[in-house]
Order: structure tokens, then C-alpha cells, then sequence
């Protein structure tokens, strides 16, 4: 059971993305991040009265190019620590190229190692017609093709994760529920996310961040209960870094907290000294 856990924060770091407005972030224009940032966490694993430090996640930001067009190439790479590799290794990838100026995604890849699962999902996006030209194996199965309709402000799940952190959080209550669409498993879901307002969130080396919260709402599933069993943290800053990220699973619970930043757009004013 400790080993379904491992996997599931993988799952619980990228699931954060589920903080934004899709609608609003489709004009939306980006003074959150740039060229050479770097974001990395610590993946834990609640294991009765014990908090189990499991492994590292990064997520970074580089210029690059697609198809002749400016890009960013966002990354998340999730590996468990080497203490942990012998009972159940994970290596875990993420790309995502995206226009410059719009965010809008261009091609998205997963390829999944975990213990002895593998997967691979891929995603091109197509903005003449409108579709997703979807590409997906699991465990050396046959590979799945399908060409989804693309609606509106519809995101892969890592590209979420840099829409969110344009949105004007100004304009929501406490409570607000807040609708958005992504792309998984070669599926299109509509969720929405509650706002709850601003709190000081702590890391575990005793740093203070004044924060936005929100819950957003999950997908029953072999991890989750369906319902409101996560909280995310993000900065009350130009940055809109995520701070903590916390969930209840089917047996115990996991978190995701922040480490460190290098090459921030802004300063990192929402800390509290």
C-alpha cells in the first residue's frame, strides 16, 4: 500500500494546476514567470503519525522553438530518493511547448516510469481546426490514437499550471466556485475550484508566505475520493509560486512543499520576514 502512495504524489504535485479560471486565462497575458526559472518541491507521504520525505519535483521554464514558432518549454520532473528506488522507483516527465504571448498549448508529453508501469501520453494541438491529436500507451499495450474536439480554454494539465498564475484573483469571493477544462487520460473534464480566500502558508524549513487558497474539486478514482480532498497554496504575489499543496487519498495523505525558486520574473514580496 506505502508503494501506491509513492505514486500518487506525482499526481498530487501536478493536480495544483487545477487553480485557475481557464476562461479568464485564455486572453490572459503573462507577467508571472520568464525564460530561466526553476521551481522545486519535496513530495511527502503521511504514513500514520510519520511524514515520509519520498522525493523531488521540478518544474522549469526555457526558451525554445516549435515548429518555427517562439516558445516556452515547461518541464516537471518528478524522482523519487534513491532510499526509496528499491521499494518503488519513479521517474516521471512532463513537457509542454506553449506560445509566448498566449500560453496556449502547441504539444504536451508524459512518459510515466513507476515501478514497473510505464505510459506515454501525447498531445498536439491543433489551432486551425480546433482538435487534440491524442497518442497513448500504457504498459507496453497497443498505442490508442483519437482526435478530440479541442473546446475553448481547454489545457493540458502542465499548462494549467502557468495559465494559473496570470489570473486576476481580485474579482472572486470567498466561496466563488470557479469552472475550468483539461485534457486527461485522452479525455476532456469540466471542474470547477472554490476560493477560500488568503492565509499564511509554512514550509518546512519555518519560511512564511502570505497566500491564496483554494480547494479544487477531484474526479473520484484509484487515489482520490471524489469531492473537495485538496488544498493549494500559491503566493499573494506578481509570481503566484505554489507554496503547499495538500491532499487526502484513499489511505493516509500526501503534500507538496516548496524547497526553492531560482530566476523569479518578481521579487518574492508575499514572503513574511
Amino acid at each position: 500500500m506505502l508503494l501506491k502512495q509513492i505514486k500518487s504524489l506525482w499526481l498530487v504535485l501536478i493536480l495544483f494546476v487545477s487553480v485557475v479560471d481557464a476562461r479568464a486565462q485564455c486572453t490572459s497575458v503573462n507577467t508571472a514567470f520568464g525564460d530561466g526559472e526553476q521551481v522545486t518541491y519535496n513530495a511527502f507521504y503521511n504514513w500514520g503519525f510519520i511524514w515520509l520525505n519520498a522525493g523531488v519535483v521540478t518544474f522549469s521554464v526555457e526558451s525554445a522553438e516549435w515548429r518555427d514558432q517562439s516558445a516556452y518549454l515547461l518541464k516537471s520532473v518528478g524522482v523519487t530518493h534513491r532510499g526509496y528506488d528499491r521499494l518503488f522507483m519513479v521517474r516521471d516527465t512532463f513537457e509542454t511547448y506553449v506560445d509566448k504571448e498566449s500560453l496556449r498549448p502547441f504539444e504536451f508529453k508524459r512518459i510515466t516510469n513507476e515501478g514497473s508501469y510505464s505510459s506515454t501520453h501525447h498531445y498536439v494541438f491543433n489551432n486551425h481546426n480546433r482538435t487534440i491529436r491524442s497518442r497513448i500507451s500504457k504498459e507496453g499495450g497497443p498505442v490508442k490514437h483519437a482526435v478530440l474536439p479541442w473546446p475553448d480554454c481547454t489545457f493540458d494539465i502542465l499548462t494549467m499550471i502557468y495559465q494559473a498564475r496570470n489570473i486576476d484573483f481580485s474579482k472572486y469571493q470567498v466561496d466563488d466556485k470557479i469552472p475550468i477544462v483539461m485534457v486527461v487520460d485522452g479525455e476532456i473534464h469540466h471542474l470547477h475550484i472554490r476560493y477560500l480566500g488568503k492565509e499564511v502558508a509554512l514550509t518546512r524549513d519555518g519560511r512564511q508566505f502570505n497566500c491564496l487558497k483554494f480547494s479544487p474539486l477531484l474526479v473520484k478514482g484509484t487515489i482520490f475520493e471524489a469531492g473537495e480532498d485538496m488544498t493549494v497554496w500559491v503566493t499573494d504575489d506578481q509570481n503566484r509560486v505554489p507554496i503547499v499543496v495538500e491532499a487526502k487519498i484513499l489511505i493516509g495523505s500526501v503534500k507538496a512543499v516548496f524547497v526553492e525558486a531560482e530566476g523569479l520574473l518578481s521579487p518574492f514580496a508575499s514572503e513574511i520576514k
